[in-house]
């Protein structure tokens, strides 16, 4: 560690988050020619260029590529380390968060979630992006602080807590000339469908269902967005599959008719997910905190079985039986 100057480490993590000279001399607050001359450190001591010009702008090496998430991270755990320590207050927090989640969770959980963060931490910006194919990248990275969604298996270095569990229901538009009071399965076969795909993928867990049982069905219209999918379905004749919460909260303004699938589908559970660098920051923990709260009073309830990962189906006539279950708050 002798002559280890941590002002360089500094240095780096801005160069890898901005790959500029000048974005990083801003993000710090130095002089563009006191970062050049630190970019000069570091490529002496590293041995490598680290950035390097293609065509007007500058590009990370592969080596530099490879170090801007142990840079973020080590740069996160020095000032930690280093920091007063000073009691969390979150009324004085002024702080920008950055969360993956989809339209239903702002749907359901964003009221609630507002209103906790008006009354305790009126500072706090809060800026919802939608999920990624790798919202882990990002969240190791650092580009986001905070992802909400269905991961099954995680790396073991990151943290994940269940927020709340959800089943599937049908929907059409009322007065829908070719469903009768119950949507049976060879009439939903015959019907175009709607698509919810958030991170943009064709297919999902219903096809893979419909697919076991050597059926398949016409996706219409494919959209990442659930309430764009339900507004879609109320001016057609088309149906979706979606979460029964946000469902029924859109039914009535939609003129929309809920109905049970015509084959059985698990209930799954969505999960907060974030980096271990995360765990002790306090004003992390109290955003942790504020989603399960708001989970708590907006979707209490608990669907026995739910899956953290949608693959294999349920056997047949175990579609997750809903279980009203108050859940207590757990640390974290």
């Amino acid at each position: 560690m002798a002559g280890l100057d941590l002002n360089l480490l500094v240095a780096l993590d801005a160069l890898l988050q901005e790959g500029s000279v000048s974005g990083a001399a801003r993000r710090i607050g130095l002089s563009p020619p006191a970062m050049s001359h630190a970019l000069a450190r570091l490529r002496e001591r590293l041995g490598d260029p680290l950035l390097v010009r293609a065509g007007r702008r500058m590009v990370l090496t592969p080596r530099a590529e490879g170090l801007r998430a142990r840079a973020r991270t080590a740069a996160e755990e020095v000032a930690a380390v280093l920091s007063r320590g000073e009691p969390f207050d979150a009324a004085g927090l002024d702080r920008a968060f950055t969360v993956n989640a989809t339209d239903y969770v702002l749907a359901v959980l964003g009221p609630a979630l507002d209103a906790i963060a008006r009354a305790e931490a009126p500072g706090v910006v809060l800026r919802f992006v939608p999920n990624a194919p790798d919202d882990l990248g990002l969240l190791r990275e650092g580009a986001t602080d905070l992802a909400v969604g269905i991961y099954g298996e995680m790396p073991p270095e990151i943290r994940t807590r269940r927020l709340l569990t959800e089943r599937f229901v049908c929907a059409v538009r009322e007065g829908h000339p070719g469903v009768g009071r119950e949507l049976t399965l060879e009439r939903f076969l015959e019907m175009e469908h709607v698509q919810i795909a958030p991170r943009g993928k064709p297919g999902g867990y219903l096809d893979t269902v419909l697919a076991e049982r050597g059926l398949s069905r016409r996706v219409a219209r494919a959209v990442p967005y659930f309430l764009a999918g339900l507004l879609a379905v109320a001016r057609s004749d088309s149906v979706i599959t979606v979460p029964e919460r946000l469902a029924r909260a859109a039914a009535g303004r939609l003129g929309l008719r809920i109905l049970e699938p015509p084959l059985p589908l698990a209930a799954y559970a969505l999960s907060l997910v974030w980096h271990p660098r995360l765990d002790s920051d306090p004003a992390h923990r109290w955003l942790r905190e504020a989603f399960v709260r708001a989970a708590l009073e907006t979707a209490p309830e608990v669907h026995a079985e739910a899956k953290t990962r949608l693959g294999r189906p349920l056997p047949r006539g175990r579609a997750g039986h809903l279980h009203r279950v108050k859940r207590k708050p757990a640390r974290g």
